[in-house]
């Protein structure tokens, strides 16, 4: 395959240095095992990371995942499919969400993506707040934000959902769709041209792998079923994995996610409220907090009908979302920082001394 064909573009072009004209890049499709498949002009290739780059990554976000560009070099001459990962070019878009549990750490989910497939489900898993928090991170990573309501064949009052759902959607492209007919699916199919990559994400059972399945026009990942009492199903996909269509396009499946902590900063907030913002720049002081303070243009815009007061509260809460998180990445480089001088002090007291032992 052409180069092109597999998501190559003039930004990648232009990172590729003198002494690495000769290397071939590749893209990263899965990983597994400590290794990373790759597509490639070549064919189909099986990556090694060798041991310099993971001492020289400062996190793991810093490490190839799916949608990576990739220069490699032969590993074994014997073996043409075989190759050691030289560097990762810099990423044009990516979808980060910060690691579940305690980790301050960032995870990229899918990188060097054109388009977002917010998927849903039109059935008991449909959820606004959910929706609006894939929003949020997408409008920061780089990518184009579409949203993807799925099950149309389930849902007996689909105008009223698209209605509720308007407020936080704010004009981005929503697709009906139904992967078990087929319905939408052409319009699904119409952003995953050739070289075009698209990513689905979503919390599991709202169809993700059934949508893949019925683009590639053949069952190329396991669904399960769902229950009925909650419209929840089982992690059918464990692992991130990108496949090309007989478009040209190339689209990535990921598995569902349970927790959507954010990974962000204040862009998305200007990006995801700028009604709110808008209106605050109106606000007779710098610092007012849109409660009771005389002059405030949000309050006044909320009590004329032109604001919904639901904006008001979903921009409180990101905002204190983003600036926990803030404070946690600080505390998170002062432990570190506190952690490496220790660790120089350690070794300054190990070392020998060079004087001469009279």
């Amino acid at each position: 395959m052409e180069l092109t064909e597999l998501g190559w573009k003039d930004f990648f072009q232009q990172q590729i240095r003198e002494q690495e004209i000769t290397m071939l890049p590749a893209r990263v499709y899965r990983q597994d095992l400590g290794r990373y498949h790759l597509f490639s002009p070549q064919g189909d290739l099986t990556g090694i990371l060798p041991g310099r780059l993971l001492q020289q990554a400062s996190s793991r976000a810093q490490l190839p995942t799916v949608g990576d560009w990739v220069l490699t070099t032969p590993a074994d001459e014997a073996d043409e499919s075989s190759v050691v990962i030289e560097r990762t070019l810099s990423r044009i878009s990516k979808f980060s969400r910060k690691e579940a549990g305690d980790r301050v750490e960032e995870q990229v989910v899918a990188a060097n993506i054109d388009t977002v497939f917010i998927v849903c489900g039109l059935d008991d898993n449909f959820n606004i707040n959910r929706l609006e928090r894939y929003l949020f991170l997408t409008r920061s990573c780089g990518a184009d934000p579409a949203i993807v309501l799925n099950k149309a064949d389930l849902c007996p009052d689909v105008v009223e959902k698209i209605q509720d759902l308007e407020l936080v959607a704010r004009g981005t492209p929503t697709h009906i769709v139904s992967a078990q007919t087929g319905e939408g699916m052409d319009e699904l199919l119409a952003y995953i041209g050739p070289g075009q990559t698209v990513a689905l994400l979503g919390s599991s059972g709202v169809g993700k792998s059934t949508i893949i399945n019925a683009l590639l026009g053949y069952a190329r990942f396991d669904t399960g079923e769902v229950r009925e009492d909650d419209s929840k199903g089982r992690h059918t996909t464990t692992f991130r994995e990108m496949c090309r269509l007989a478009s040209g396009g190339l689209i990535i499946d990921t598995p569902g996610m349970r927790e959507i902590q954010i990974w962000t900063d204040e862009s998305s907030l200007s990006m995801s409220f700028s009604d709110v913002e808008d209106c605050a720049t109106l606000c007779r002081f710098n610092d007012c907090k849109h409660d009771s303070e005389p002059g405030c243009a949000v309050q006044a815009a909320i009590s004329a009908g032109e604001l919904d007061p639901a904006r008001l509260e979903s921009f409180r809460k990101f905002e204190r979302e983003l600036t926990h998180l803030a404070e946690k990445q600080d505390a998170s480089t002062r432990a570190e920082k506190k952690k490496e001088r220790k660790k120089f002090a350690r070794s300054i007291r190990n070392k020998p001394s060079n004087r001469s032992i009279p």
